[in-house]
């Protein structure tokens, strides 16, 4: 075992166990889109499954949305190789985001949505019981950092999620991975990688802007990109400008009523008689 996949084993791990995301006899199901960050995640996964003997089972799903020169047979040969379990499903979304996305409009979002409904679907019908998705640390961040800068909302990619149907679990067990670690591991595995020509042809992605950001921020401050992280973990409601998390509202009777608490202890049972805050 090589010392970057013993890395990647220890933080796949720990991520797994800080959020609970694989339980004795789950049923998961790994996203394989062919890039490098779901090869990783299945190879990973793969291993641990073995370490825990096999007390979990895994499937690698992916789908054949009918881009431009996609070719799976290399995917295939690799899968039936290490013996893993897979299903690839063609579905033609391509055809669908280039008929209803305007021409120099970003593909990813609708792409996306297609692309989610034909997983959830596919996990539904057979009894998966987790769905495993390849976005590593950096895609958090840069996540976070868009959702910030151009939607107004501070949200990003939690690494365990209950969907808002209530019928599936997503898991990131990449969570706490960085990218340039998979990028090494990639290249040592040899994967025989399926590029995105949909995204790929679209060079000027708010995500492409973002990562360059914090890539140039790192160059001063290696700790960035962790202390980023890290405060996803860390949200502190009160210092924020959220109604929904803080009752801003009623603070003066938080305060007097603390007044009250903190009197009480200090005098015992004597009658306390508060001002009159209007007078």
């Amino acid at each position: 075992m090589s010392k970057i996949e013993k890395k990647l084993l220890h933080y796949v791990g720990k991520a797994i166990a800080d959020y609970n995301m694989i339980q004795t006899g789950d049923r998961v199901m790994v996203c394989l889109s062919g890039g490098k960050d779901s090869y990783t995640l299945l190879s990973i996964l793969r291993l641990l499954r073995m370490h825990s003997n096999n007390k979990f089972e895994i499937l690698a799903f992916t789908l054949d949305q009918s881009q431009p020169g996609w070719d799976d047979s290399g995917m295939r040969a690799w899968l039936e190789h290490h013996k893993i379990p897979y299903e690839i499903l063609k579905r033609d979304t391509y055809s669908v985001v280039m008929e209803k996305v305007p021409e120099g409009s970003t593909y990813c979002s609708l792409c996306s949505r297609l692309r989610r409904g034909n997983i959830y679907r596919y996990a539904e019908d057979h009894g998966y019981t987790k769905i495993a998705l390849g976005h590593h640390r950096d895609d958090m961040i840069h996540s976070l950092l868009m959702s910030i800068l151009y939607n107004g909302e501070i949200r990003s990619m939690p690494p365990k999620l209950l969907t808002d149907n209530k019928r599936h679990i997503v898991i990131r067990p990449l969570a706490y991975c960085q990218e340039q670690d998979i990028i090494e591991y990639a290249k040592e595995r040899e994967f025989p990688i399926i590029p995105c020509n949909l995204c790929g042809s679209q060079e000027n992605l708010a995500r492409q802007r973002i990562k360059k950001l914090v890539n140039e921020l790192a160059q001063d401050n290696p700790k960035i990109p962790s202390n980023i992280l890290h405060a996803l973990g860390h949200v502190k409601p009160s210092q924020l400008m959220d109604k929904q998390l803080w009752n801003f509202k009623s603070l003066e009777a938080q305060r007097e009523n603390g007044e009250m608490a903190f009197d009480l202890a200090e005098k015992g049972d004597q009658e306390i008689v508060f001002p009159d805050p209007f007078s």
